[in-house]
């Protein structure tokens, strides 16, 4: 039976990389992307060397206009042909819209929405025709509530949510399957990129980018719409929330992202 190839975007850190080792653990062959070569390269080493598969890099900063078309052109020229698409890549920004620079948030919806729906696009394509695939986009629990002092990230992953969740329904019938995960704060670079330390959010801790990797693609295997990775966060996010008036929802999430 051939192995699996699953692409990663986001790899060389975080949950992207735990989703890596996850995925090598399951004997599946891996194409790793990221910017940061070096960092692609060790973990390249490391999973051919523990799980016997085999990993390929390709270094993409999906930041950039054209980037995730050329990444998409770059594997498929290379002969490969993924079985799971894993859209990891992302960051998010402190701070009130007016304060924060464009040029940064137009760089995080073309990291968040712009790539993650031109990869989806492309790979689930060739996925339906030959009559099967995953996909894993990695969203947020900012996807269920506007978010104060991080507008454009929590925006941007209600996009993510909602988009898995379209395309899981259109693609069904084809065999392609779209899952969602939805973590909450998770112990990992992403607070400092995003200069939230200090915050409500991050000080009291998080859970391991580890066990987020894994509760993520069980549940794509699994087939599942959504995920989220712990229980009482997902109680609160889907009973309790959307029951609120809207200002005590902004409020709550203004106040967890003040310093």
């Amino acid at each position: 039976m051939p192995k699996r190839l699953a692409l990663i975007t986001g790899a060389s850190a975080g949950i992207g990389k735990e989703l890596a080792r996850y995925h090598a653990k399951q004997g599946g062959d891996v194409i790793l992307a990221a910017r940061r070569k070096a960092a692609l390269d060790t973990l390249k080493v490391e999973l051919e060397k523990d799980y016997g598969i085999q990993a390929y890099v390709f270094t993409s900063d999906l930041s950039q206009a054209g980037a995730a078309e050329k990444l998409y052109n770059e594997i498929k020229n290379a002969g490969h042909d993924i079985d799971i698409l894993i859209n990891n890549a992302g960051f998010g920004g402190h701070g009130k819209i007016i304060d924060r620079k464009l040029e940064e948030d137009l760089s995080m919806i073309m990291v968040n929405i712009v790539s993650l729906v031109t990869l989806t696009h492309l790979f689930a394509a060739d996925m339906a025709k030959k009559g099967g695939g995953h996909i894993l986009n990695v969203g947020s629990t900012a996807g269920f509530m506007p978010g104060p002092n991080q507008a454009v990230y929590f925006a941007t992953k209600a996009f993510v949510n909602s988009f898995s969740q379209a395309v899981d329904h259109e693609l069904r019938e084809q065999g392609v399957h779209s899952t969602v995960l939805c973590p909450g704060y998770v112990e990992t670079e992403f607070a400092q990129v995003a200069n939230l330390k200090g915050t409500a959010m991050t000080d009291g801790g998080g859970a391991t980018a580890e066990s987020v990797a894994k509760c993520g693609y069980d549940a794509m295997m699994k087939e599942k719409l959504v995920i989220i990775n712990e229980t009482k966060l997902s109680i609160l996010l889907q009973w309790i929330i959307p029951l609120l008036p809207r200002r005590t929802v902004l409020k709550i999430a203004g106040d967890m992202q003040e310093k």
